[in-house]
């Protein structure tokens, strides 16, 4: 496996059922990010994305926003630092606006600070969509194509090949398996475009509950399944 998707889901509902506030399923879920992701990693798989912050959730109570993104301002740097320790690379796949500009530029500055990590890539999707995705890799396209006249993207020649070098981290590969937890069935826009063949694979557990263990059960079952890419 190449690349391991994972859609963060349940960190509400866990609070809840525990007698918690909800905003604690937050800090919960989002301290599993790092040890799942350096576990996976650590099993040999190149890329791991997972699904923290959609565009969409700017509608959710001004309380629940704010205090997810202070659990940015004070999570990545110790993120980074773990990352970079573990020879990690960090990438962010998202829009800027309309995040707060520190916060964003946190994140900016997780992507540098890990650059050099050779072990793996772990992809923070945040302020992430994924018909925003293909929308701006669209308007890179013409944004070129205005620029430079000899720039082969003319609007009757665009082929999946040149939006593909046009996405977020273009680097990045389709998923080969995209799991989500809580129970829910849905992609809720998480990467739709390199998600076009992946495998799906949906949870009981809310994210807060998992462990290491679980990842093999993924494995597992991932070995099981037999993929055609419509062969």
């Amino acid at each position: 496996m190449e690349h391991l998707g994972f859609i963060v889901d349940g960190n509400r509902r866990w609070a809840r059922e525990r007698g918690l506030p909800t905003l604690e399923g937050h800090r919960r879920g989002f301290d599993k990010v790092e040890k799942i992701a350096s576990e996976t990693i650590s099993r040999g798989v190149e890329f791991v994305s997972f699904y923290l912050f959609s565009t969409e959730n700017w509608g959710r109570s001004d309380e629940e926003v704010a205090y997810l993104m202070d659990l940015v301002r004070k999570n990545v740097e110790k993120m980074g630092k773990k990352f970079k320790k573990e020879g990690i690379r960090c990438v962010i796949m998202g829009r800027k606006e309309p995040a707060p500009d520190d916060v964003w530029k946190s994140l900016m500055e997780l992507e540098e600070d890990t650059k050099g990590g050779d072990k793996g890539t772990v992809c923070i999707c945040f302020n992430y969509g994924g018909h925003w995705e293909i929308a701006d890799a669209m308007t890179k396209i013409l944004a070129k194509r205005a620029s430079d006249e000899n720039y082969s993207a003319d609007l009757a020649e665009i082929t999946p090949e040149i939006i593909a070098e046009n996405l977020y981290h273009p680097e990045v590969p389709p998923c080969d398996l995209i799991v989500r937890t809580s129970g829910e069935e849905r992609l809720s826009g998480f990467q739709l475009w390199r998600a076009a063949y992946s495998e799906f694979l949906f949870l009981d557990k809310y994210f807060p509950d998992m462990e290491t263990a679980d990842l093999d059960d993924i494995f597992a079952e991932y070995n099981r399944r037999q993929r055609r890419f419509g062969k």
